[in-house]
């Protein structure tokens, strides 16, 4: 009876003393950690707004280039025309180069005009160009982004109807 009670106490030393090795770790990088957090906060924010269909908010993430005036205009266009937007997006992978910061991102997302409308749906892939390091602003878009639905779908025929 005594040496299962010895293996249960030597279980129970190893467990902690192994436990208590993994809860020491330290970041090694911890500046390098912020601003990881840093940049995942912009582009969150940036959903976020979109979905609240916010473009005073999307401004403040933006910086005031030309090359952005397209990208806030498409955004305008969205908002005047769809009441519904759900948008949802996965970071792929940061790369950060300095001050420049591309994030690879996959989306999917909802545009309805109004709550009755089945509404459209997509998905894609773009990059955020995002620039800083202290403040992180978003400096450029490339690739497939959600933003500009409104323009995508003006020139579609509206969907067939169904006979009944």
């Amino acid at each position: 009876m005594q040496l299962p009670v010895v293996v249960l106490v030597a279980g129970l030393s190893c467990a902690a003393v192994l436990t208590a090795g993994c809860s020491s770790k330290e970041n090694r990088y911890p500046e390098d950690r912020a601003r990881f957090v840093k940049i995942d906060k912009v582009v969150e924010e940036l959903r976020t707004a979109y979905n609240r269909r916010d473009l005073a908010d999307i401004q403040d993430l933006m910086l005031p280039r030309e090359a952005l005036e397209k990208a806030t205009h498409d955004i305008q266009q969205d908002f005047l025309t769809y009441q519904e937007i759900a948008l949802d997006w996965t970071i792929d992978r940061i790369v950060i180069e300095g001050e420049a910061i591309e994030v690879v991102v996959n989306w999917a997302g909802q545009w309805r005009k109004n709550p009755a409308d089945t509404g459209t749906r997509e998905r894609g892939q773009g990059i955020l160009k995002l620039a800083g390091e202290k403040t992180v602003l978003l400096n450029g878009l490339e690739g497939d982004l959600p933003f500009g639905m409104a323009l995508r779908r003006a020139g579609e025929p509206p969907p067939a109807s169904r006979p009944r």
